[in-house]
């Protein structure tokens, strides 16, 4: 099973922990994972992408465009900026909850999350759009929005992992105290 998977959003979703909880999850069952993070004014809501590779024969981290399976989106408008590494038949799993660029701020320009999924559903086949405002308010935090969408992930298939191995690495990964919050994000969309 070879996956390469772009994850992407703003500093503060959760990103890179995401990326680490899939590449934990990998390890465990034996699946070689290359992975590399960029991190752009992460503390200020600045674009934050990760490349994870997971199978045999992957000798570098970096994704070329056009070869991911997936891209694994927290915020429309950095999902649109990954879209050229994702290949034809490619699934993108995308959180609906916009977050202003921080350059938009700066500069006045305007910003629709909402023009974003429109500018998807228009250029993706499979797309999956996830009400992450929904959930948030749901279970009480918004601090677990990566984790709700490595739910959705997993519920797809399309990670080639299963609820229980990313409920091991969030245990290997995340204080105990936040582990009942992050099993019930994990478990809101789908059962798989």
């Amino acid at each position: 099973m070879n996956k390469n998977i772009v994850l992407c959003g703003v500093g503060g979703q959760g990103t890179v922990l995401a990326s680490k909880l899939i590449s934990a999850a990998a390890m465990a069952k034996d699946i070689p994972v290359m992975s590399a993070e960029t991190i752009g004014m992460a503390q200020r809501g600045g674009s934050v992408f990760s490349h994870l590779r997971m199978g045999d024969d992957i000798y570098s981290p970096m994704i070329a465009k056009g070869t991911a399976d997936i891209i694994l989106g927290f915020e429309p408008g950095e999902t649109v900026r990954m879209l050229p590494y994702l290949k034809p038949d490619g699934q993108v799993i995308v959180s609906s909850r916009e977050v202003m660029p921080v350059t938009a701020s700066l500069t006045g320009g305007s910003y629709s999350g909402a023009d974003m999924i429109a500018y998807l559903q228009k250029n993706v086949k499979n797309l999956f759009v996830i009400d992450t405002d929904k959930a948030v308010k749901e279970l009480g935090s918004a601090k677990v929005l990566n984790i709700i969408m490595l739910g959705a992930a997993v519920s797809s298939g399309a990670l080639g992992l299963e609820k229980k191995d990313i409920k091991n690495a969030i245990i290997e990964k995340v204080p105990e105290k936040f582990h009942e919050l992050n099993f019930r994000a994990l478990d809101y969309y789908g059962n798989k």
